[in-house]
């Protein structure tokens, strides 16, 4: 079991899960020019197709989006619950002007 030992203010020390510590502060995408985090895939499809993306569909299990001017492709799980912070570092990678990762 990983974690950190966390002397509590009575006296007592416990183990902190590494796991509960980190779903405490989540990373969140955020969209800069309106300062707005994405709480949704409708919100950043939005947000997606105003800079030129569109959506791909060849792979069913995926949400996809491209553009044509490059060969960008950006990959999604379907479900937004499983939507984590390697796939928004990608996002912001291919659109560095317009989302940045946060810790909220």
């Amino acid at each position: 079991m990983a974690g950190v030992w966390v002397f509590k203010k009575n006296g007592v020390v416990c183990l902190v899960d590494n796991q509960t510590e980190e779903h405490s502060r989540r990373k969140k995408l955020l969209h800069t020019p309106t300062n707005e985090v994405i709480t949704s895939y409708a919100l950043l499809e939005r947000k997606l197709f105003s800079l030129g993306w569109e959506r791909y569909y060849e792979d069913p299990d995926l949400l996809q989006f491209h553009k044509r001017s490059c060969i960008d492709l950006i990959s999604l799980p379907r479900e937004f619950s499983r939507f984590r912070s390697m796939h928004m570092y990608d996002i912001v990678l291919k659109n560095r002007e317009c989302f940045r990762v946060v810790h909220l």
